[in-house]
Parts: C-alpha cells; structure tokens; sequence
C-alpha cells in the first residue's frame, strides 16, 4: 500500500481533468455530466483527506513526472500545507458544484450555455490543484493561466454587459500579473539557472541581497494581484459582484488562497531571509483597513462581501510577514477558516437573491420572517468572519495576536491593533447587513416597494435587480440550501476540531519553516547546505525526522 501511495500525489490533477473532457462529450446529456462532476470532486475529497493524513505520518512526499530527477524534470510535492489547501479546496467546490446543480446552474438569462460551466469549473479544480501540488515556478505559472482561462468563462457566463465589462477588466489585470510572474521567471532563471523551487532556495543564498530582495518584491507584486491586497486590490470589488453567486462565491474563497499560498511557499522555501517582512507587515495593515472601510461604505451585500475579503486576505499576510512558526500556522489556520467562511457567505447571498430578488440592502427587508432558514444560514457565518468567541475566526485572529505579541516590535504592535479594529469592523458590517436585510420590515427599505414590484422591459434590467423579473424568485431547490447548510457545517466543524486542526497548521508551519526539509524530500541527495549534512538516517520518517549534524 505505501508503495502506491505515490502515485496519489497527480490525482489531483489528472481526475478533473478527465472529468472536464468526459463532461464536454456529455454536453448533450445533463444528468450524465452533472454526475460526473459531482462524483468527481465528492472522490477528490477523500483522496485529497486521505493524502493529509498519509504526509503527516510519512512526511513530505514527492513524484518526478517522466523519470526526470529534481531539479531537471517536473516535481510534484505533497506536503502539509499543500495538502491542507487541496482538501478545503475540494470541500468547496464540491458544495459550490452541488448548489449549481440543485439551482439548475443558470444563474440569470434563459440564453446562458450552461452546457460548459460544469467542463470550465473542472479545468478550474485542475488549475488550482496544480498550483497547490507543483514544486517549480514554471508550473506555479501553468496552475495560474489553466484557472484564469476558466475563471474567464465562469466570469462571464450569460454574456450580460456588465459581466463582460467586468470580465474584461479581470482578465487585463490577471494578464498584467501573469506577464509580471512571467518577467520574475526570466530574472530567476537568468540569476540561478533553475525553476525548481528547493534548487532557486538553495542557489539564491550565493545571490546578492539586493537582487534577491528585488527578484522577490516582483514575484510578491504577481502573487499580490492574485491575492488581491493593497493596493493591487482595486479590480476585485468591480469584477465579483456582476458574476453569478455561485461563481463569486468559489472565486473569493478559494482563488485569493491560491496567491496567498504562492506567497508562503516563495517566502519560505526560497527567500526565507525575511528581507521584505517589513513590508508585507506594511501591505497586510493597509489591507486590513482599506478593504473593511471600503467594506462600510457599500450597499450592495456582494459588493460588501468583497470589501470583507479583500480585508481579511490582511490577516494571511499577517501571518506570513511575522515569518515565525507560529505566525505561519495562524496563517495557514486563517485561510482554512476564511475559505470556508467567505464562501458559505456567498452563497447565502445567492439564496437571498433567489429568495427576495435582489442583494441590494435598499431593497432588503424582513428576511428573518419571510426565510428564517436564510437568516440562520447567514447569521452563523457572518459573526464568525466578524470574530466572536468560540468560533473559528476568533481563534485564528487570537493565534495571529499571539504571535505577533510574542515577536514584538512597533510594526508587530501596529498590525495587533489593525487586527483588532478591523475584527471589530468586520462585526459591525455584518450585523449591518443582518439589520438591513434580516431584522428590518421590507416595507421601511428605501427602495422596498421597488424590489416588490417587477420591472417592465427586460432590456432595462440591471444585474442588481434582474432576479425580480424571473419566475423561480421565492422558489429555492433543497439543494441549495443543503449545499449552503453543509459549507456552513463545515466551518463550524473548524471550531469543534480547532484542537487537532490546529495541531496540523503547526506542524505544517513548523515544516514549511525549515526549508531544508523541503529541499531533501525534492532533491533528496542533490543538495548541499552550508553547515550541515543529512546522516544516512535522512529517509527516516519521510523527511520529518531528518537528523542534521554540524560538519
């Protein structure tokens, strides 16, 4: 059995990838295709679970793709932290898939060719997969373009004209980040000869500092625009809102995670130095205030949300500028509660749209009354992004607090008092939507009566409002709601378990915090490191457990 175990490792990667191809054939027949995705991301769950508990025992685990040995050929790692995020991932788009489903996936025009969301999302799973799974930057790239290419479709599905303006200006600023990741590939290569990340770590520390510092600030501003912080944050609260809610909700809970993880694996595996702490410290500040402020002045619920993500993706940096172990595990801890979070809160916003017809908080009211299941829904979510005790997002905040208090100095403490204000902010905007829209009688909206009455021509529909015009408005299929519930279960579940769970964003930091590990489960033999050789002992325990002895 372990010697199959290996062979787990491109699962990931290869399942929805055959899966988009046999649900492409399947266009012509739905029930055949809508299974083929549901049964496929349902298995990744297990596989990706199953993985987690395999590298935590063995340790990080790797597969050479074609026979060629790191650095030369292509890499595969699976460690803790990759396998974290391909599990919370695969929970996410499971739900998401099955709330599109159970909706019947149109999510605005009769006229929207549904036929290709369910082959364009499984490209998407296969992107982000790869992303997570890959030990080169090249292939980092390749994760990216495969889910930007179906982010673009998903985006735009429906062909409204504000869903293609929004669309356009995504895809502007997704290609100037991946012509930015690209010029950092061409500098890398031209300063160490290698795209293999345990190889670029290991020959960088020959690299002068002020070009590893500046070869790393380019990297960061790619990884940046993916993970949307300041002030490389501007297009994702004009592109989410116009996409349908299933898409919005999948994109701002798993899509900035993947910047997000690009940033721990550069920062630790290759210029661990910590030259540009300082100022992701600066970075994750300004994001946490600028996105919770921006967040307050919104009246839309999908636009708010969008702020709150942009906000919270602050703490992640946080965590990761600290640069400490237990920094890290915060980090790690966080994006594992947001993802979650984040998503259930979109698609709340998608029932809520199917419920009242809109998502603007003027035309909003009486939802507790009229849908108390919604309210619930949302209510549990939204105090717990907002940070109140025992929930998840309290504990992740007070793991960030924690450490940044134990490292000290005046940037750590000013980052502990953003953390707070913005945790305090996050609170107020929620129960400013559960004011609004939940507690307030519809009749006392500013603009109740005209999300009451239907509008006269379709052409004169907006995105905000074109659900009031369409007959299922009222009507919600179990499965949705199922699909929302089990997400939601999902991150109240991060509180029950934040015990073990915690247990193993520590370890995973402890082992992403040592490069070296990294380096010996990739090159194995292929490496050399200034003062300290790996004893024969080095495969005990997968890497884990390699012992170091000063030469």
């Amino acid at each position: 059995m372990a010697e199959l175990m290996p062979y787990l490792i491109p699962m990931p990667i290869i399942l929805p990838a055959v899966a988009a191809a046999i649900a492409l054939l399947l266009s012509r027949h739905p029930f055949g295709q809508r299974a083929v995705a549901f049964l496929t991301l349902l298995a990744l769950i297990a596989l990706n679970g199953a993985m987690i508990w395999w590298v935590d025992i063995e340790g990080a685990q790797t597969l050479q793709i074609g026979g060629w040995d790191a650095p030369i050929g292509i890499t595969l790692v699976a460690d803790r932290l990759s396998t974290i995020m391909l599990t919370v991932s695969a929970i996410v788009l499971f739900c998401v898939v099955w709330y599109a489903i159970s909706q019947g996936i149109r999510d605005g025009g009769d006229d929207e060719p549904v036929a290709v969301f369910l082959p364009t999302y499984l490209l998407l799973s296969m992107g982000v997969n790869l992303s997570f799974l890959s030990g080169d930057l090249f292939n980092l790239y390749v994760g990216f373009e495969i889910f930007l290419v179906a982010s673009y479709i998903l985006l735009t599905l429906g062909a409204s004209p504000s869903r293609v303006r929004a669309g356009v200006g995504y895809v502007m600023v997704s290609m100037a980040s991946s012509m930015v990741f690209l010029f950092a590939l061409a500098l890398v290569y031209a300063s160490v000869g290698t795209m293999n990340m345990a190889h670029i770590g290991l020959r960088m520390e020959d690299i002068p500092t002020g070009t590893r510092a500046a070869i790393l600030g380019v990297l960061l501003v790619a990884f940046g625009i993916k993970a949307a912080v300041f002030p490389l944050d501007a297009w994702l609260p004009d592109s989410y809102p116009t996409a349908p809610s299933l898409v919005t909700a999948v994109f701002a809970g798993l899509l900035t995670k993947v910047g997000v993880y690009a940033i721990i694996r550069v920062r630790t595996v290759m210029f661990y130095d910590g030259s540009l702490d300082d100022l992701l410290m600066v970075v994750g500040l300004a994001t946490m205030l600028m996105g919770i402020l921006g967040a307050m002045a919104q009246a839309d619920i999908k636009r708010l949300l969008s702020f709150t993500l942009v906000s919270h993706i602050g703490y992640m940096i946080f965590g990761v500028a600290l640069g400490s172990p237990m920094g890290l595990s915060g980090a790690i801890f966080y994006a594992i509660h947001h993802i979650l979070v984040q998503t259930a809160l979109f698609l709340v916003v998608g029932l809520i749209e199917r419920q009242a017809g809109t998502s603007s908080l003027r035309r909003l009211g009486s939802l507790a009354y009229i849908s108390p299941v919604i309210a619930i829904l949302y209510f549990i979510p939204a105090i717990n992004l907002g940070g109140i005790p025992p929930f998840s997002g309290f504990i992740g905040k007070l793991i960030l607090i924690q450490a940044g208090a134990r490292e000290g100095g005046i940037l750590s403490w000013l980052l502990i008092g953003g953390a707070i204000a913005t945790s305090l902010l996050t609170l107020y905007t929620m129960i400013l939507v559960w004011s609004k829209g939940f507690w307030r009688d519809r009749r006392d909206a500013p603009e109740g009566a005209l999300a009451l009455a239907r509008p006269a021509p379709l052409a004169e529909v907006t995105d905000e409002v074109q659900f009031s015009d369409r007959d299922d408005v009222g009507r919600i299929p179990f499965g949705m709601v199922a699909s929302t519930a089990t997400l939601v279960a999902a991150s109240v579940a991060v509180t029950i378990f934040a015990g073990p769970i915690s247990d193993i964003t520590t370890r995973s930091a402890d082992s992403v915090s040592d490069p070296a590990l990294y380096r010996s489960a990739v090159l194995g033999d292929n490496w050399d490191h200034p003062g300290r050789t790996l004893t024969p002992e080095r495969l005990d325990n997968g890497g884990d457990a390699r012992k170091e002895i000063a030469p």
